[in-house]
């Protein structure tokens, strides 16, 4: 580690020279990024200073140490521009945060590839070991998510050093508690749409593919930590949240206070990665004083996949699915997906292509004759045939998304209900799963009353 984090520097001057030089000269010489903690570059974590030798998981936990990993980071050669600090109102969530400018195009942070865990080095550092669980993935169609379970191999595999590993400190910043469909109890699942249930529901059975792989196959830990499913889930959890995409279905990689980063409807940050592996975080735009770093973890014009994956609700996002999971079919056949059948949250907004898939739906239900017509103007994108028809048949598409709001707002109101009866000490998720609900209803009850002001 130490020869790296040397070479690490000479690395950052040459990936970053010409950036730093432009800010240094701006700033009177000033460096770009805040130098290393006094003491702590080149200095390996031993068990005194790190003062616990294991990890406490229990959600009750209080070992959840967000500021020593910093520490420990900027030890191993991370470096962020001046002003880039960790914040949290309560100490459970964090993100980033600048007090100070930052110019559009800027390095904000900077990950040396000694630090980065990656899931390609992951394969080759256990070789022989994963192949029988990973054959065994191949096997159920998870070959996609190879990199994402080498990860949580090499998580659980330093989670077992105890405080013997360089990672520890960072493993020890980890949330305990995740809100993630992964993470939900069969009673969570009774309290969500048929939507977003079926993507926890998939989250869900992708760990239960990665666990049984594990405990399978000959992997490199004990069998008391491969056969621990709650701790094999914190261990997905952690991998699945934190890690960026390099290369789909190749390779995924978690860079430290890189993942501290929160996801923002409107981001402000890119990660990237050079050729040598470094991460490398920079400024999409004139970043204000005060403001929160953020990045994009996923599509906002749709919460819903997010929430599933990653247990957290956006606010910010400007739209929600219009909940047509009995129209997949449909769907599918007039090429559309779920980020194209909308409902906009602030007004109630309803996507043309929310009416296009109604209306198709009914026409092709009733074996109408202008079913193949309609189908034929959304492919070939002919805006005439496509109003004709849906002028001609208005008012029974109009009935039929009144009957599909009106349904979907019974159910969830019964769904808040049902989840506010539960005692929230003993179902810590209910708070996001109630919001992921009145979000729903709440823009469902704006597409309501335009549908109604129409007739």
């Amino acid at each position: 580690w130490d020869s790296a984090r040397a070479a690490t520097t000479m690395r950052f001057a040459s990936v970053f020279g010409s950036a730093v030089a432009l800010i240094a000269a701006a700033a009177g010489g000033a460096s770009a990024f805040q130098s290393s903690l006094p003491g702590q570059y080149g200095a390996r974590p031993n068990s005194h200073e790190l003062g616990m030798a294991t990890i406490d998981l229990r959600p009750s936990s209080s070992g959840r140490d967000v500021f020593a990993m910093e520490e420990w980071a900027r030890g191993y050669g991370v470096q962020t521009a001046p002003g880039v600090e960790l914040t949290s109102q309560d100490r459970q969530d964090y993100g980033v945060r600048t007090t100070q400018n930052i110019p559009a195009g800027s390095p904000v942070m900077f990950v040396p590839a000694q630090l980065v865990l990656s899931s390609s080095a992951i394969q080759q550092e256990f070789a022989g070991s994963i192949e029988a669980s990973e054959e065994l993935l191949k096997q159920v169609g998870a070959t996609n998510r190879l990199p994402l379970f080498r990860l949580m191999v090499k998580i659980l595999a330093e989670y077992e050093k105890g405080d013997q590993s360089p990672y520890f400190p960072w493993l020890n910043s980890m949330p305990r508690l995740f809100y993630n469909g992964v993470s939900m109890s069969d009673a969570c699942f009774e309290c969500l749409p048929p939507y977003v249930a079926g993507l926890a529901a998939t989250e869900r059975q992708n760990f239960g593919y990665f666990f049984s792989a594990l405990n399978r196959g000959n992997p490199p830990l004990s069998p008391q930590t491969a056969g621990s499913e709650d701790l094999v889930k914190w261990a997905y959890n952690v991998a699945l949240t934190r890690h960026q995409i390099v290369l789909a279905a190749v390779e995924k990689k978690i860079s430290p206070l890189v993942d501290m980063f929160n996801h923002g409807t409107y981001p402000n940050v890119e990660i990237t990665y050079d050729g040598e592996g470094n991460c490398l975080a920079n400024a999409m735009n004139d970043i204000a004083a005060g403001s929160l770093l953020t990045v994009s973890l996923g599509d906002p014009s749709n919460p819903s996949p997010m929430f599933a994956k990653y247990g957290f609700l956006d606010d910010d996002s400007p739209g929600i699915f219009a909940k047509a999971v009995n129209h997949q079919e449909e769907m599918k056949d007039l090429g559309y997906g779920f980020k194209d059948v909308l409902f906009g949250t602030a007004s109630g907004e309803i996507a043309p292509q929310v009416w296009d898939l109604f209306l198709y739906k009914l026409l092709k239900d009733n074996n109408d004759g202008n079913t193949a017509n309609f189908l034929m103007a959304v492919k070939n994108n002919d805006e005439a045939t496509k109003q004709q028809l849906a002028q001609q048949y208005f008012p029974y598409t109009l009935e039929a998304l009144k009957e599909h709001v009106d349904g979907t707002l019974r159910l969830v109101d019964q769904l808040i209900m049902k989840a506010n009866s539960y005692d929230r000490h003993t179902h810590p998720r209910v708070p996001v799963i109630v919001a992921h609900n009145e979000l729903v209803k709440e823009t469902f009850e704006k597409v309501q009353a335009q549908l109604y002001a129409m007739g």
